[in-house]
Parts: C-alpha cells; structure tokens; sequence
C-alpha cells in the first residue's frame, strides 16, 4: 500500500511538472516573456503559486527546461537516422531543419538557444557532456563524424564550421529580407553544406536526389 501511494505521489508530481511547462510554453509563445508572471502560468497550469516553487526556482528555470525539452527532440531525431544509416550530411541538414521548425514555433526561447550554442563553441567535448547535448555540442560531433567517413572536407577547423552554424542561425533571426525563419535558414544552410563536402561526395549525392 505504501509503494502504491509513493507511485502516485510521483506520478501527480510528473503531471504537475508538465503541466507548469506546458503552460508556461503557451503562455510565452502567446505573449511574450516579460508579459508573463509565475502567477499566469500556475493560473494556466491550475495549480497553487506556491506549488512553483517545488518544481522551478524561478521563469529562467522553467525557460531552460523548455529548451532541454528541445534539445532532447532533436537529440531523438539523430538518433532515428543514424540507426537508419543515412549519410552524415543528409542527418546534418534534418538537424538543422528541426532545429529551425522548432525555434521558429517558440520564437521566445531562441535568444537562450543562440546564447547556449555560442557558449558550447568554447567549451571542450569533455566539459561539454550534459543529459541534453547543447546543439553545438551536437552538431559538432556530427560534423567530426563526416570529416572521419570522408564526407566533408578536413582542412577547415570543426570550430571555424561551429562558429559558421551558429552565425546561420543569429543571421536567419535578424535578417531584414522578409523571408520566414525556415527558409532563410534552409537556403543558407544549402551553402554551407555544398562548402563542406567533399568534391567526390557531392556529385555523388546531387546524381542520387536526381
């Protein structure tokens, strides 16, 4: 009797928590962050102010945890297609993609997204192993992977290709073009990619798309 309570203590725990993001994610997508209080979330949420404080220490805590929540989809997705054995660069291009799908859909966490990845450019591999890779780190670890199956090029440095991803996404976010956040990131991403790969490899892979 007693593990079965314990059981639905934690569960009624499990639901609260996602409940308070669920809520906090609408709310800031709606909204605006500054434009949101605790209180509006809990309201959202149906739960007590104070119960906030059992689960979150403030709205940055709760914001970081909503961009964990996509860092773990995107880290699913490369997991999917590697198990599928897709090229490194065809696995690169739906990460980014994602990662783009995602960010324009909560727009509110793409300040926090940019501040992460830029950080993650500093950090060595080993001080950068976290539950939920930071993208860079993510991606980066892609990008060495073609470098070792002679899909991309080796002479321009991981970090110079680091700094160029994340200039693709600051650059989409405040470009004046009038293109949408997805299309501005595809098309540039379209060049970058065609400069990383391998000569051989590229013909390659545009004969296959034909």
């Amino acid at each position: 009797m007693g593990e079965e309570k314990l059981s639905r203590r934690e569960l009624k725990k499990i639901q609260s928590r996602k409940a308070i993001l669920d809520s906090a994610s609408s709310l800031f997508q709606s909204r605006g962050l500054d434009d949101v209080a605790i209180a509006d979330i809990m309201n959202g949420a149906d739960l007590g102010i104070g119960t906030f404080y059992n689960y979150f220490s403030s709205k940055d805590d709760v914001l970081m945890e909503l961009l964990g929540r996509i860092m773990q989809e995107l880290g699913e997705k490369v997991r999917i297609l590697s198990e599928e054995q897709r090229p490194v660069s065809e696995i690169l291009r739906e990460l980014l993609l994602s990662a783009a799908m995602l960010l324009a859909k909560n727009r509110y966490v793409l300040p926090l997204f940019l501040r992460a990845a830029q950080q993650a450019t500093l950090l060595k591999r080993s001080e950068a192993t976290v539950a939920a890779p930071p993208f860079t780190v993510l991606f980066t670890r892609l990008v060495e992977e073609g470098q070792e199956r002679g899909e991309f090029r080796c002479d321009i440095p991981t970090a110079i290709i680091s700094e160029l991803f994340h200039s693709l996404f600051q650059a989409a976010a405040f470009s004046k073009l009038g293109l949408p956040f997805e299309e501005n990131v595809r098309l540039k991403l379209g060049l970058i990619l065609d400069g990383m790969r391998v000569v051989g490899n590229q013909d390659k892979q545009e004969n296959q798309e034909e």
